[in-house]
């Protein structure tokens, strides 16, 4: 293997060997700690993404560290072929934090999503009593849950689809934040509606009031499960333990993942009530490393420091203060500023920056992050961020924004966004 030291080297033996899914920013990172990364060269830059929330608790936090390393070095493996002493206790955490009677662990959020989408045909051919193959989900548009065969099939982004089909059946897509739109998509044959509280690749889009207190009702009148989609807005990320909580909704399935393997695992679940679970029977559904004691034993410690170290609380008190700051900004090139908690979109005036360009010069001022929907900046930095940390960053983006050249001509029409 050669041996290579420079960025670009680094760079070029990824795209040399690797699959180009990915357009990278132009950074070599090599170490993080707390809220910060460092470059290959020594540069440091601040977090304020926290990959997609997967690093809530910072990068390398000690607890979780402690504990990786004893489980290792104790059992990291075993399948569940066999029961291991630790699976029960992390199944009970997160029933106790979700308040759902059961949990089946899987790996990454896709696959969590996966797993609702199985339950939900099964609870309604079984329970629901929908004619075999004919239960239906419905679904928002600006949805992103991942990028299986099945989740693209019911995405709003051509990209995703564009030349993987044929696509799976069963889905019906409506407007997000319409409460009326969904009455009207319901039929008998619908078995569930799959709904991120605050859609976040879809360019942090935060729904109007009361709307999901709306779905919740809609739901129960109609037998239908509410099943959220927490992947990313869960365990404090908006400044409440779960999105739905910010309207007191307890939905029929909660989705996790991202933060619960505290940046150090995939780990995600399928949490739900008994009767939605127990569809489930020996054989229908499994996964080799779902549940692992590794992983079990990092996402307990996770949940506890959650808790502990009362990070929610500071994530609503951090977001209060990131969006106040940067709505005092004021620039004409920020159309808007939303978001909850430590999950904040600025979408930007692509007649002045497209999101992108925006992201490259926060890199290059050190500060990193990554944009969605092509003009909406994301801002969703580590729970445990420092206000001094946070306040560093702020002043790098509004020195971004001080520094953009005036456009000469706007655009006529607003710019359509495309995918991720």
């Amino acid at each position: 293997m050669v041996e290579v030291s420079s960025p670009l080297a680094y760079m070029a033996r990824e795209a040399r060997f690797g699959a180009s899914n990915y357009r990278s920013l132009p950074v070599v990172l090599t170490r993080g700690e707390g809220a910060y990364l460092w470059d290959v060269e020594g540069k440091r830059y601040i977090d304020m993404m926290s990959a997609y929330s997967a690093v809530s608790f910072g990068h390398g936090h000690p607890r979780l560290l402690r504990v990786l390393s004893e489980q290792a070095g104790r059992l990291a493996l075993t399948s569940r072929a066999f029961h291991t002493d630790v699976l029960g206790a992390f199944m009970e955490a997160v029933c106790l934090a979700t308040g759902m009677d059961k949990v089946l662990p899987m790996n990454s959020g896709a696959e969590a999503v996966e797993t609702a989408i199985k339950a939900a045909r099964k609870w309604g051919h079984k329970v629901k009593r929908i004619p075999d193959g004919q239960a239906r989900i419905v679904v928002a548009k600006g949805n992103f849950a991942g990028r299986t065969t099945t989740i693209i099939s019911f995405s709003s982004e051509f990209q995703y689809k564009d030349g993987f089909g044929p696509l799976t059946p069963g889905f019906d897509s409506i407007a997000y934040g319409d409460a009326k739109a969904l009455e009207n998509a319901i039929t008998n044959a619908t078995a569930a509606f799959l709904v991120e509280p605050i859609q976040g690749e879809g360019g942090i889009i935060v729904p109007p009031e009361g709307y999901l207190r709306e779905v919740r009702a809609l739901c129960s009148r109609h037998n239908v499960l509410m099943i959220c989609d927490e992947v990313q807005t869960g365990l404090g990320r908006t400044g409440r333990l779960f999105a739905v909580d910010h309207e007191g909704v307890k939905p029929d399935a909660i989705l996790l993942g991202k933060a619960l393997g505290g940046g150090l695992l995939p780990v995600s679940a399928f949490a739900a009530r008994a009767d939605v679970m127990d569809v489930f029977t020996p054989g229908d559904h499994g996964s080799t490393f779902g549940g692992n004691p590794l992983a079990a034993a990092v996402a307990i410690e996770a949940l506890a420091l959650l808790r502990e170290d009362k990070l929610v609380e500071r994530s609503a008190e951090l977001g209060a203060h990131l969006m106040r700051r940067l709505r005092d900004i004021r620039h004409p090139a920020i159309r808007e500023v939303r978001g909850r908690g430590l999950l904040v979109g600025v979408d930007i005036d692509p007649a002045w920056c497209g999101g992108r360009a925006f992201c490259e010069r926060l890199l290059q001022r050190g500060v990193l992050t990554k944009e969605t929907r092509e003009s909406v900046v994301r801002l969703a930095p580590p729970l445990v961020i420092e206000r001094e940390t946070l306040d560093a960053a702020i002043d790098v983006i509004e020195s971004v924004f001080v520094a953009l050249e005036s456009p000469r001509v706007r655009p006529s029409a607003a710019v359509e966004p495309v995918g991720i």
